[in-house]
């Protein structure tokens, strides 16, 4: 079975990339399941109820979120009654929504988590905890189960990563909107990446204008970031499993257009 998990969608351009890259992407890598982290997707901040629907028609199989899941308000009732969008696992009993599900793939079933790291974010219940729990409840469920951990430390990532190696088939990092190198299969057959990166404003400090980022971090004065224009990048990360055992056979970074290397060429 093929996992394809597209990095934090980041306003119109990022929203952009993806419908121009996601069928291309399909095309040639054929996933059987498709995976958008949409935090960042409305505006930079939270996701709306038509934006997610717009995910879906375009072959989006399951979107995730993370810290910035509460910042429009009109998507709570749409977090309760569409189980195909899922808020971090680790919040709050009572809140809106649901943080994992078991979905159909063909003939087999994928499970998708969410949770969120707590270092340098705000509070929330233990994302380990939650793991073990949920775990326990979907395995016998499904055998292919892939966990975005919405993450600041780099440090937090990797050690959930070996926490649930052999118990996921992929932990893949996302929120800091930079997609690492350091892609790798766990000895329990577990596929990991710190993080996947972001689908939005290659021009740009993780998606917002450059120069308002750069007047705050100068002046140190309060600022409204707003999402940068121009050229946009997807980020994702496809996986291979055996849906027999659950286990990654392999991963693979991606990159649509591939703007670093135009850059640095001479």
């Amino acid at each position: 079975m093929r996992i394809l998990m597209v990095g934090d969608v980041v306003g119109k351009s990022g929203r952009t990339a993806l419908q121009e890259h996601l069928p291309q992407i399909q095309e040639a890598y054929r996933p059987d399941f498709v995976i958008v982290n949409g935090e960042n997707a409305a505006a930079g901040l939270g996701i709306t109820p038509d934006i997610a629907d717009s995910f879906y028609r375009i072959g989006v199989h399951v979107i995730t979120l993370g810290n910035h899941t509460w910042n429009k308000r009109d998507i709570f009732p749409y977090l309760d009654s569409e189980p195909k969008i899922l808020r971090p696992a680790n919040y709050p009993p009572g809140v809106p929504g649901r943080g994992y599900g078991v979905f159909p793939c063909g003939k087999e079933t994928v499970g998708v988590i969410s949770l969120q790291g707590r270092t340098f974010m705000d509070p929330t219940d233990d994302p380990f905890r939650a793991f073990e729990a949920i775990v326990k409840e979907i395995a016998p469920k499904c055998r292919i189960i892939l966990v975005d951990f919405h993450a600041e430390a780099t440090s937090e990532k990797q050690a959930f990563g070996l926490f649930a190696d052999g118990r996921a088939t992929a932990v893949i990092g996302t929120h800091t909107h930079i997609q690492t190198a350091d892609e790798r299969i766990f000895s329990g057959g577990t596929a990991f990446l710190t993080d996947v990166g972001m689908t939005g404003p290659f021009h740009s400090v993780i998606g917002m204008k450059a120069e308002i980022v750069l007047e705050r971090f100068t002046t140190l004065l309060p600022a409204r970031f707003e999402v940068a224009e121009g050229e946009s990048q997807l980020s994702a990360v496809i996986i291979d499993a055996d849906p027999a055992t659950g286990k990654a056979t392999r991963i693979e970074r991606i990159q649509r257009p591939e703007f670093t290397k135009s850059v640095m060429s001479p």
